[in-house]
């Protein structure tokens, strides 16, 4: 039932966009149309989708105002740079992705229990104060080189590992958000004194999300430094976690399809002013400004690109006949 229920016109056309836009990315990269700018943007872009949906996870599905996000980046980035490191090869690779990922979630179940209890403002401000944290413990310890940063990581990230590690956090948050699980999360964000009253573990599930959200920066930061190979301790600091929340709120709190389109959106514009370095920053906030002043719960709102996709008629006929 579950796999019937998976094959319909919505999943079909999906699918077979994500095929469409890596071939055609593929394709121009291939005949040398795209140049190292433009891979440097493409990586980006795949870095900043599974951040921004994992925030999304966290502060648009959930509720939760965090400003800690770019803490678990750094931590897997420095975990995965370390292994590299030592094991310049794909096993390393893999391994530091692994344990990355794995390291930003444990840091992130460690800091829920005494900080998810929080609301709002305060919340952000203990999310804040983790991520600086984070950072000055990167800045003073010897192993991951103070201030000077980690440098000569592997470059084994490529177009490949980046797009599809991004949809494949797409896809597991999504259907994380479609379980049971992600409706708890949403009702939490709803009226979580409500939630609580149908039996609805608020803290259990805030520290879930925390943790799935924490998995998959920590992830997004093991790539970061395999393709970049240079790493600094800012990479944990507050402008990187306010980039974050902009790329959220920009394309709707509570939709997956508006963080990816606010990522690849907000991320092209910053590459693209980058020619007007004196005044990008200054353009950069004018945009966000209009944006937020007429559109003001962003690009997707809460909508999905599968409300714009019809199901397949025949499917649901069937589908129905077989259920009753």
């Amino acid at each position: 039932m579950r796999f019937k229920s998976f094959i319909n016109k919505k999943n079909i056309l999906i699918f077979a966009g994500v095929i469409a836009v890596y071939a055609i990315i593929q394709v121009l990269r291939n005949f040398y149309i795209l140049d190292g700018y433009h891979e440097i943007t493409l990586a980006m872009i795949c870095i900043n989708v599974m951040l921004a949906a994992g925030l999304n996870l966290i502060t648009g599905f959930t509720g939760q105002f965090s400003l800690g996000h770019s803490g678990f980046m750094a931590i897997g980035a420095y975990v995965c740079g370390l292994v590299l490191l030592r094991m310049p090869d794909h096993g390393g690779f893999f391994l530091g992705l692994f344990l990355g990922a794995c390291g930003a979630t444990i840091v992130g179940i460690m800091i829920g229990f005494p900080t998810l209890r929080l609301k709002g403002d305060y919340l952000a401000i203990a999310t804040l104060g983790m991520a600086e944290i984070i950072r000055v413990i990167i800045l003073n310890m010897h192993i991951t080189n103070g201030a000077a940063g980690l440098s000569g990581i592997m470059r084994m990230a490529n177009w490949f590992w980046l797009f599809w590690f991004a949809v494949i956090t797409v896809v597991v948050i999504n259907n994380f958000l479609r379980s049971s699980y992600g409706r708890a999360c949403i009702s939490i964000r709803e009226d979580e004194i409500a939630a609580e009253a149908a039996g609805i573990n608020s803290t259990l599930y805030k520290i879930a999300a925390f943790a799935i959200g924490a998995f998959f920066a920590g992830l997004a930061g093991g790539l970061y430094a395999s393709y970049f190979y240079v790493l600094k301790p800012d990479l944990s600091g507050f402008l990187k976690s306010v980039d974050m929340l902009v790329i959220v709120v920009s394309g709707g709190l509570g939709s997956i399809t508006g963080s990816v389109i606010a990522a690849i959106v907000l991320t092209v514009l910053m590459a693209a002013l980058q020619s007007i370095s004196d005044i990008r920053m200054i353009v950069y906030a004018l945009i966000l400004i209009l944006l937020m002043r007429f559109r003001p719960q962003g690009l997707m709102g809460t909508m999905e690109i599968g409300d714009f996709l019809p199901k397949l008629k025949w499917l649901k006929a069937r589908r129905e006949r077989s259920e009753s």
